[in-house]
């Protein structure tokens, strides 16, 4: 694809403090510029390792037109392929998730091992080389359970210092040896970015998240000081101060890390306490699991969230975890995945009622999908401008919209990916009708 002069015109000229504009969220041809700079360049959260507990487990995920097997090989490692036969390109999976000894063709029978070498075929010859048709892997990478995959030959290499800065503080959760007791997946009638944006403050969640703010103070995701709620304010400063203390003396870290759009795997996380009970982001702020995490001893650990550039953010209580995944269906259309898990040894109805441990993200999760489509609906109107984002509650919507202009930016400065673009554009342009034969 080639990139039009008012493209790049937009990502130059974008107005630092305000939303963006309008083609950001409508555009077909921004839409294929976000999969390719974006998502075909860098780490992409798309499953947790007890997705794939066992050998032969694996899950398929889709990045625009890229379908992708996540793996666990015979030695317990974790492998990417692309979905494409190495014959003539048909898909070897069409299940979201499943079990397999090896990767076999439906077409042909070409089969695969775990690590992706062609173990067999037929007809095709005594100088056919099976070590030439391997299958095409992926990078994939876990940080502490949560899977990462990068699509690009050359991948951002700051992953590594994410992993070493945020194992410690997912470790103690110990997320490998959790289960995954439910997904939802919801299609948001909106742009991928809305969905991101609106995840990234809480300006709007008195209004609209009654269930969350059972649990969740609005205070540690930005608020204006006002007389009316100074001493609330306070009091929410104090607590973080001493149960930050509390939390590093059970070896879990409670301080803040910033780094939403410092670098190319941008990501932010902190230990924030909990209303009520303090224990679980629940409607009585309660454990909705009674087994622990981990070696996990304490109920009211607070919640670890940890968020993620361009499609995660992650909530780490002591009873359950819960991820959640944003990829583009098309311009106007995404899908949010959302994961529960638990301890892999606890009982339905004994340790945990699964009602209980949903019920409040996925009223979030309709609301917010409401408010996505309502900003949708907003910015196909000939009369939508961009608007000014509050410096006390969007503070990491700006962050957001920052790194997404700022990584278009780096990845369209690369001569090795603008070839590549040019070199498609070519071929689409070079491209003629095809005579049919009669």
């Amino acid at each position: 694809m080639a990139i039009s002069s008012d493209i790049l015109n937009l990502i130059s000229n974008r107005r630092k403090g305000y939303t963006l504009e309008a083609p950001f969220y409508l555009s077909s041809e921004i839409f294929d510029l976000d999969m390719a700079a974006i998502f075909g360049h860098h780490w992409i959260f798309v499953a947790v390792e007890p997705d794939i507990a066992e050998p032969g487990d694996y899950v398929k995920v889709e990045i625009g037109h890229n379908s992708v097997i996540i793996v666990r090989d015979d030695d317990m490692a974790i492998k990417a392929f692309h979905n494409v036969c190495r014959h003539r390109g048909s898909q070897l999976c069409d299940d979201a998730k499943g079990s397999v000894g090896n990767l076999v063709c439906p077409y042909h029978q070409w089969t695969y091992d775990l690590s992706g070498q062609l173990i067999y075929n037929e007809h095709m010859g005594e100088a056919f080389n099976k070590n030439d048709h391997n299958l095409k892997s992926v990078r994939v990478g876990s940080v502490a359970g949560l899977i990462f995959i990068c699509l690009a030959e050359t991948p951002p290499e700051d992953f590594e210092a994410m992993r070493a800065a945020m194992e410690p503080y997912i470790a103690p959760h110990r997320l490998a040896d959790c289960k995954v007791i439910l997904q939802d997946d919801i299609v948001e009638n909106g742009n991928w970015k809305l969905t991101m944006e609106n995840n990234r403050e809480c300006y709007h969640c008195v209004a609209n998240h009654p269930e969350l703010l059972k649990s969740m103070y609005e205070f540690g995701f930005g608020y204006q000081p006002s007389p009316a709620n100074a001493e609330k304010v306070q009091e929410f400063r104090d607590l973080i101060e001493v149960e930050g203390k509390r939390w590093a003396a059970c070896g879990l870290p409670p301080a803040e890390i910033d780094l939403l759009d410092s670098c190319a795997t941008a990501y932010r996380t902190q230990r924030l306490p909990l209303d009520r009970a303090g224990e679980s982001q629940t409607m009585d702020g309660k454990v909705a699991c009674q087994k622990l995490l981990g070696d996990l001893t304490q109920r009211n650990l607070g919640g670890l969230s940890f968020w993620t550039q361009p499609n995660s953010w992650h909530h780490f209580m002591s009873d359950h975890i819960v991820t959640f995944s944003v990829m583009p269906i098309d311009a106007e259309h995404t899908l949010l995945r959302t994961k529960w898990l638990v301890h892999k040894d606890a009982v339905e109805g004994v340790d945990y009622d699964l009602k209980k441990i949903s019920e409040v993200w996925r009223a979030t999760n309709k609301q917010d999908s409401t408010l996505v489509e309502r900003t949708q609906r907003g910015a196909n109107s000939e009369w939508y401008e961009p608007g000014p984002y509050s410096p006390y509650t969007e503070e990491l919507v700006e962050k957001f919209t920052n790194w997404y202009i700022q990584r278009l930016e780096a990845t369209l400065e690369n001569a090795e990916f603008t070839a590549k673009l040019t070199e498609k554009s070519a071929k689409n342009a070079k491209a003629v009708p095809i005579k049919v034969c009669r």
